[in-house]
C-alpha cells in the first residue's frame, strides 16, 4: 500500500459532462494499491486551497489531476522535496503525462500508476517561475490565451470566433526584436522571431512524435527558434512533425545550454509555462534544477 492524498481539478476540460468520472479515478486507484485520502470540493470549491491542503499533508505522494498547468504548480512546491508527484491527465495536451509514459485515458492512467516507479526529472525555471515541459513567447501565447479564452464555451458560434481571433494573432502580430545569450557564448545572438520555445529536455523527432520528449533529465535546455510563424508555415510544420521530419527545416533554429538569458526593448513580455500565461519583466531568465522533483513514471527518466 501506498500512502497518497488525491486532488482533481474539478474544471479539467476532461471531467466536463462527466460527473462520473471522480469517482471511478478514486477506485481505480485504490484497486491499485494506493492508501488514498481525497481532498474534495467539499473541502474548498477552489483548486489552490485544495492543492495547498495536499501539499500540507503528510501523504508522501501526492495525485494530482489535471493538465499541465495545474500539475506545474504543485511541482513548483515539490521541487526540492523528497515528496513524490503522480500526474492523472485531464488537461488538452497532457506533455507531461505522455513523456511520462501514461496513457492518456484517466482511468487507465490511474490504474498504471500501481506499475509506475519514482523517478527524479529536471525542473525548468525562468524569473523564478517553474515549468516541467516548455516555455513560450510570441505568438503562441495568443493563440492559446484564446483557446484558454474559449475552452469552456460551447457550441458553432464559440468555435468560430476563437478560429478568428486565431486568425488574426497569426496576421496581426508583428515580430519581437530580441537577443539571446548562454554562458560560455563569446557574443549574444540578436534576432527578429515570432515565436520562440524553450523546452527543458529536447523534442524528439520521429513519425507520429510531436512534442515528445524521451529523456527529463539530461540538465539541458532547448531553444527552438522560428522566424515564421504564418498560416501556411503553421500548417507546414504541423504535418512535417507528424512525419517526423520538422527539424530539417530551415526555419527553425535549435540551440542548447544550461541557461538561456533573453532581453528585450519591452520591459515585460507575456510567457507561457506549461500554458499558463503570465507577464515577466525582461530579462527572461532561464535555468534548470537537475532532477530536483520526484514524479511517479512508467519510463526511465
Amino acid at each position: 500500500m501506498r500512502r497518497a492524498v488525491l486532488v482533481l481539478n474539478s474544471l479539467a476540460g476532461t471531467l466536463a459532462g462527466r460527473p462520473d468520472l471522480p469517482a471511478l479515478i478514486e477506485a481505480a486507484l485504490r484497486r491499485a494499491g494506493f492508501e488514498l485520502t481525497v481532498i474534495g470540493d467539499d473541502v474548498s470549491p477552489d483548486i489552490s486551497a485544495r492543492l495547498e491542503a495536499a501539499i500540507e499533508s503528510d501523504a508522501p505522494v501526492i495525485l494530482v489531476g489535471g493538465g499541465d498547468g495545474t500539475i506545474r504548480s504543485v511541482a513548483a512546491r515539490l521541487a526540492g522535496t523528497d515528496r513524490i508527484l503522480g500526474v492523472i491527465p485531464l488537461g488538452t495536451l497532457n506533455l507531461l503525462a505522455r513523456d511520462l509514459g501514461f496513457p492518456l485515458d484517466p482511468l487507465a492512467a490511474a490504474e498504471a500508476l500501481a506499475r509506475a516507479e519514482p523517478r527524479p526529472i529536471d525542473v525548468g525555471e525562468v524569473n523564478g517561475q517553474v515549468f516541467l515541459c516548455q516555455s513560450v513567447i510570441g505568438v503562441p501565447n495568443t493563440i492559446g490565451r484564446t483557446r484558454q479564452r474559449f475552452r469552456r464555451k460551447g457550441g458553432f458560434y464559440a468555435v468560430l470566433r476563437a478560429a478568428m481571433a486565431v486568425l488574426r494573432a497569426l496576421l496581426r502580430q508583428r515580430p519581437m526584436r530580441l537577443m539571446v545569450n548562454a554562458p560560455g557564448w563569446e557574443k549574444p545572438w540578436r534576432l527578429w522571431t515570432r515565436a520562440m520555445s524553450i523546452v527543458n529536455n529536447g523534442y524528439e523527432e520521429g513519425t507520429g512524435l510531436m512534442f515528445h520528449r524521451s529523456r527529463l533529465d539530461s540538465s539541458t535546455l532547448y531553444l527552438y527558434v522560428s522566424r515564421n510563424f504564418s498560416i501556411g508555415w503553421t500548417a507546414k510544420m504541423m504535418i512535417a512533425m507528424a512525419l517526423g521530419m520538422w527539424k530539417r527545416s530551415s526555419d527553425i533554429h535549435i540551440l542548447t545550454s544550461s541557461a538561456f538569458a533573453i532581453h528585450s526593448r519591452r520591459k515585460r513580455l507575456l510567457v507561457m509555462n506549461d500554458g499558463e500565461g503570465s507577464i515577466l519583466r525582461t530579462p527572461l531568465r532561464y535555468a534548470l534544477r537537475p532532477r530536483a522533483l520526484n514524479v511517479l513514471s512508467l519510463r526511465p527518466a
